[in-house]
Formats: structure tokens, C-alpha cells, sequence
């Protein structure tokens, strides 16, 4: 018996829903407005959970945080206008860092004119906003396309580099009830595309014979991390990281140099190296902080993007495909030439070269980072192997965190690298407890970055999950002042006037403390992960 064509007439607003439900979406971010209310209609019906920031772009960082976590698509919701251009700056980190969110928002009409008529909100195009920062911006002029618009979003999340995507719904769409036809569901996830069998038996071969390999991990290389650690073992290569790629080889591994490519040192033992293998990684000025170093080697480079075999370093081994399965191809195929040339490297030559590595990285660091160490350490010393951390574009995080608070796969470390956008560790923090609450959670962030989105503690005290929110306070912009002062400029507009922050996180519902020795951090910290809610633990840096 066919199905009566009128028990699938819905409005567009409950399309948009259920094609998220379809795809077992079941939590979003965003702050319901007068023009995607009948989006927010149909939330509970289809299962789907909300968390209600303070302002647009915290939800665009929950939402990334949630997704990075989780390795499902964060969703945000916004209304049309200035919210959805207040969540640019999210969806521009997420590009940066191949992140999978999902901006959905209503739009003008349909038949709205093209001359500006006042309507509220009205701006001459949100698409072609969206565009310039998010993998594509889909507008659908139907009811029925919203179901294929949304299959679209999830094929390129799980079929290539997750990256950003915007869904535009008219406001007469919303409301209007139309047969929304069937439910369009995007491919099953994959395993992922296998490389080129002849290229990866080349760069096994490569790798074969190197007397000086390196890895080289980033981000896409998370997903195959004890492949990457395997390999690294059976060659004795050095194992060094980007931002993006911190813990995925354990950072207290003998072979591992960890997030260190920003370093001298770290550079200019890379450049001396005869094969370099880089999994999931740009190689970017991004990673190194500058210009990319020249390799005195070969390149092999394994990524799902073949675009990235064409940016930046040349390449001279290619493995365009799923990061595990090259890695398993490359393994499978060292394994066939070691039995045949009974000569696997021996790794502790490895080791003794990361120990001198380490040593001269070090020392070349010791004056600028010693100020945070200590604190990290503790930090360390309280946290679970599993704990969740989240930075801001700060000095006590990139100098700091990123080389010298190790982690192991069973942690995360999310960190807004690339695009480098401010006030992200907070909200990006509460997108990671909303997604696993049985995890230890801790935002680290400067007093400057913080207060871009220091709101966010009110949305941290309502859901009222234990949040630790540790706060380096040098009494401003610290980074540019140091880069004015390098110029020998006078530093301009770099120093913010003090600001009480223990007292503001109680203003917002939660707790806050002054500590100034890292054996009273350690017993704040361990206090704030049993507190419901955030606690705000400010360490003056003059401390």
C-alpha cells in the first residue's frame, strides 16, 4: 500500500530537524531569535538536546569543541543577520583546523527583493559571507531540497576533509508546510580511500632504507595513532607534532620530540633528516610559526587531501588516502622487506637523538617558558591520562602547554591553531564537557584571551558541570606587547586595565580563586573538578 503523500507534508523548520535527527544529531548549540523559532519548535520531538550560549560565537566554539571531541559534527543554530555573521570567527577556526560544524540559519524570503526593504536582519547576502570562511554555503528554495542539503553536509564530513558548512533556510520556508519528501541520508562512513598500492610500496621502500627518518604528525594522523607509534618504533624515527597533532604518539615516548616544530633546534635537526614521513599535517607557516624549513630529504606525505600534496613543501612521495590505511600499507610492506634484509633500524639511536634534540630545545627556550613550567607540572601532576584541555591564542598555551604538559592518546589537547582566533578556550572547554561530562575538563586561557568570551561563564555556572578554568594574568595582550617591544617600538594599547576575574566568575554563578605558588594551583584544581559549575583560578604572572 503506498503511503499517503500528505503524511509527509511538514514545515521546513521540522525538515531541517528531522534531517538532522536522520543523521543522529542529538545536541546543538545556539540562541533561539524571532526569525528561527520554528526550527526550535521541533527540537525535543526529534531527540536532539540544546546548550544556550551567551553569544554567537561561543556557540560556534562549544559546537567545535563538542565535534572535535566527539568526531561527530557540531551543529549551531543561529538566527539570520548579525548572529550568523557573530559566528564567522568559529567557522573560520573550524576550516583552519578541518573541524566538521554545521552553521544552520534562516534567510530572507524567497521572493525577497533585491533592494534593501529594512526587513529585520536584512543583510544583501549571508551565503556569500559564509563562503569566504566555510567549505560551501548551501541556500535551498524548497521544502524537499532541505533533506538533500543536509545529505550533502554529512557526505563531505565523513567522505573527505571535514571542514565547515553553512545551511541557509529561507523564512518563508521555515513555517511553510510542503512535502518534505523522503529522508536522504548520507553514506555510511567509511574506512576511508586506500592509497595508490604502488606509491605506498615506494615509500616503504624509502623508508626501508633511511639511516635518518622522521614522522611528522598532524591532526589527520589522530585516527591512526597506534599505527603512527608502530612504525615509529620499527624505524627508530623521531616523532615530532603540530598543535593539532599533540599526544597522538604518547609525549613521554623515548622517540617523541612532541609539539615542537616551532622550536630551532627541532627545525634544524628536521632539515638534516633523509626521509620525512608527514601524516595528516600542512606543514604550514602555521606549525612552524614561519616560513616552512627546507628538508634536506625525501618527502612523503600521507593525507586524505590531495590538494596538500601541492601546497607548501614539495612532495615527493604522495599517499592520498585514509591516514590508518597508509599507515597499515607502509607497515605491512616494511614488515616484507625487513624479513628480507634481516636489518630493522634499531630505535635507540632514535632515542639518543631525541634526548640531544630535547636537551638543545631546552636550553634554548629555559628563559622564556620557565615561568609557566612549574604551574604545568602541577597541572599535570592532578589530571587524569584522559583529561580533556583546552587552550586560547596565548602565551602560557603555545609556550607554554603545547611543548611542555605532555599527553598520551587517551587525552586531548584543542587548540585553535592556523586561523588563531581569541576567546576560544572557554566555551570550547563547555562544548567538551556537554559531549563526555564523565571526563576532566580544563580551560587554559590568558586574562587578554578570556575576556572575548568570558561571558561563557554564565552558560559554564547553568549547566553546572564541574569546570576548571585556569587564567595566566599578565595584565593584558602579552604576545603583542612582547612583538612591539622586539620592534623597539613603544608598546600602544597592549596593557588592559585590571580586571577582578575570581570575583567575576562568582558574579556569573561560579567560583573563582587567586593562587600564586603551583602547589596551591594543584590544590585549587583538584577542588574545581568535584565543584559544580566553573571555577576561575587566576595565576597573576608576575608570580
Amino acid at each position: 500500500m503506498e503511503a499517503d503523500p500528505r503524511d509527509n507534508v511538514c514545515t521546513g523548520g521540522e525538515a531541517l530537524v528531522r534531517a538532522l535527527a536522520a543523521h543522529d544529531v542529538t545536541q546543538a548549540f545556539g540562541i533561539p531569535g524571532t526569525h528561527n523559532l520554528e526550527i526550535y519548535r521541533h527540537l525535543a520531538a526529534y531527540g536532539v538536546r540544546h546548550t544556550t550560549p551567551r553569544h554567537e560565537q561561543g556557540a560556534g566554539y562549544a559546537a567545535d569543541g563538542y565535534a572535535r571531541l566527539t568526531g561527530r559534527p557540531g551543529v549551531v543554530i543561529t538566527t539570520t543577520g548579525p548572529a550568523l555573521l557573530n559566528v564567522t570567527a568559529a567557522v573560520g577556526q573550524a576550516y583552519s583546523d578541518s573541524v566538521p560544524l554545521l552553521v544552520v540559519s534562516p534567510g530572507m524570503p524567497l521572493r525577497h527583493p533585491r533592494l534593501a526593504t529594512g526587513l529585520l536582519h536584512e543583510m544583501r547576502s549571508q551565503t556569500e559571507a559564509l563562503r569566504g570562511v566555510a567549505a560551501f554555503s548551501h541556500r535551498v528554495s524548497s521544502v524537499a531540497e532541505i533533506g538533500a542539503a543536509v545529505a550533502r553536509a554529512f557526505t563531505l564530513f565523513r567522505t573527505r576533509r571535514p571542514r565547515p558548512v553553512h545551511l541557509e533556510v529561507p523564512l518563508d520556508l521555515l513555517t511553510a508546510a510542503e512535502t518534505a519528501g523522503p529522508v536522504r541520508l548520507a553514506p555510511a562512513a567509511t574506512a576511508g580511500p586506500v592509497p595508490d598500492a604502488e606509491a605506498v610500496r615506494r615509500a616503504a621502500r624509502t623508508l626501508g632504507e633511511a639511516r635518518r627518518p622522521a614522522l611528522v604528525l598532524g591532526g589527520g594522523a589522530r585516527g591512526a595513532a597506534a599505527s603512527c607509534l608502530a612504525l615509529a618504533e620499527a624505524c627508530g624515527a623521531p616523532v615530532v607534532t603540530t598543535a593539532n597533532g599533540k599526544g597522538i604518539v604518547p609525549e613521554r615516548h623515548p622517540l617523541s620530540l612532541g609539539v615542537s616544530l616551532h622550536t630551532e633546534a627541532v627545525q634544524k635537526w628536521l632539515a638534516g633528516r633523509d626521509v620525512v614521513l608527514a601524516v595528516g599535517t600542512e606543514l604550514a607557516e602555521s606549525d612552524f610559526w614561519s616560513p616552512p624549513t627546507a628538508l634536506g630529504g625525501t618527502l612523503v606525505r600521507a593525507d586524505l587531501d590531495p590538494d596538500q600534496m601541492h601546497s607548501g613543501l614539495p612532495t615527493d612521495i604522495a599517499l592520498v588516502g585514509d591516514a590508518r590505511a597508509s599507515l597499515e600499507g607502509l607497515l605491512s610492506e616494511m614488515g616484507l622487506h625487513a624479513r628480507v634484509r634481516h636489518d630493522i633500524p634499531d630505535p635507540r639511536g632514535g632515542v639518543d637523538e631525541v634526548a640531544a634534540v630535547r636537551d638543545e630545545r631546552y636550553a634554548g627556550s629555559a628563559a622564556r617558558d620557565a615561568r609557566w613550567i612549574p604551574y604545568l607540572r602541577a597541572i599535570r601532576g592532578v589530571l587524569a591520562e584522559d583529561a580533556v584541555l583546552t587552550s586560547d591564542s596565548a602565551q602560557c598555551c603555545y609556550y607554554g602547554a603545547l611543548p611542555h604538559l605532555p599527553l598520551g592518546p587517551a587525552g586531548r589537547y584543542l587548540h585553535p591553531t592556523g586561523f588563531g582566533t581569541l576567546g576560544y578556550a572557554l566555551p570550547a572547554a563547555i562544548g567538551a564537557k556537554v559531549a563526555c561530562p564523565e571526563r576532566q575538563v580544563v580551560a587554559l586561557s590568558g586574562d587578554g584571551g578570556l575576556q572575548f568570551t568570558v561571558q561563557e561563564l554564565a552558560t559554564a555556572a547553568q549547566l553546572r558541570l564541574p569546570l576548571p578554568v585556569v587564567v595566566f594574568d599578565n595584565g593584558g595582550y602579552g604576545e603583542i606587547r612582547d612583538e612591539m617591544a622586539a620592534r623597539g617600538d613603544r608598546p600602544t594599547a597592549v596593557d588592559l586595565a585590571p580586571v577582578d576575574l575570581p570575583a567575576l566568575a562568582r558574579a556569573y554563578g561560579g567560583q573563582g580563586t587567586r593562587v600564586c605558588h603551583p602547589d596551591e594551583l594543584a590544590l585549587a584544581l583538584t577542588e574545581a573538578l568535584r565543584t559544580p559549575g566553573p571555577t576561575l583560578i587566576a595565576v597573576p604572572e608576575e608570580s
